[in-house]
């Protein structure tokens, strides 16, 4: 076992800050304390930097988690077992400086999370949670990538851009409607300077969808796409993206989930998704 007094006295004033000294070695050290004003220099800086890293510590933990950090914890590889057996060493436990403190801080911080975000992993797998409103904007997120993967695909084959053609409006009504499940009425956007040219039906997100197909004079394409939903009755309304080439707004109303894809290069495409709800 080390001789305590042989210790640095650095680490001895660590162990009394500590509480790790024996009677008469706290006794022996606070006589020193009381006469060497070196040592008492020497102990305030010690017991000031404890302080800071505590108090950096509580801060740090208030913080919310930084998504890359669980991220990298969710991806990290678990250790190997090592080769050989480590000689356990004697030790002797000291209180850290200021810069150990912190350290030993940002340690136990990325420690912790690590132990919560896999025990919270296997809660959730013990406990299915029922879905919420967020699951269900996340389903119906799904079935966008299809609608897009669809315009592109009709965009590429402009002579096979529909099923049945809008002179036969009357078998698009009642074979959109039986299909898919959603009453409707084709949005007339003549004036806006978008042709009808008819009516198709694929497979979004597991669901039938109906598509209802326009041109502009300059060959460009646009669909309205609409499917039954599950999506709460406060999902975002209009909410507009781009997917590359393709420009895309969407909607909700009634339990029918609605798309207005068509050229990201059209500046009015979200005036005109406001248009198609209020006509469809």
């Amino acid at each position: 076992m080390l001789d305590f007094k042989k210790l640095p006295l650095d680490a001895q004033l660590a162990a009394l800050l500590d509480g790790e000294t024996t009677p008469e070695q706290k006794h022996e050290l606070e006589q020193r304390l009381a006469i060497d004003e070196g040592a008492k220099r020497l102990y305030d800086k010690l017991r000031h930097g404890t302080d800071f890293g505590k108090h950096r510590l509580d801060d740090v933990l208030k913080e919310p988690v930084p998504l890359a950090l669980v991220r990298s914890i969710k991806s990290a590889e678990p250790p190997k077992a090592p080769v050989a057996p480590r000689v356990s060493r004697p030790s002797l436990k000291l209180a850290p400086t200021r810069p150990q403190a912190l350290a030993a801080a940002i340690i136990l911080f990325i420690v912790g999370c690590g132990i919560g975000f896999f025990a919270a992993g296997s809660t959730s797998k013990m406990q299915p949670a029922a879905p919420t409103a967020i699951e269900a904007a996340v389903e119906s997120s799904e079935w966008l990538t299809d609608v897009v993967a669809n315009q592109r695909l009709i965009a590429r084959q402009p002579r096979h851009i529909f099923e049945v053609p809008s002179t036969q409006a009357e078998e698009i009504a009642t074979w959109l409607t039986s299909t898919v499940g959603v009453a409707f009425r084709v949005p007339d956007l003549t004036e806006q300077g978008w042709t009808f040219q008819g009516a198709r039906v694929f497979i979004g997100d597991g669901r039938p969808v109906g598509q209802l197909v326009y041109t502009s004079s300059d060959g460009d394409l646009a669909s309205i796409c609409f499917r039954k939903d599950n999506l709460p009755s406060e999902a975002d309304d209009f909410k507009e993206t781009i997917k590359d080439e393709i420009g895309v707004v969407a909607w909700h109303n009634a339990g029918t989930s609605y798309v207005l894809v068509g050229p990201s290069s059209e500046a009015s495409l979200g005036q005109l998704a406001i248009q198609v709800a209020t006509s469809i």
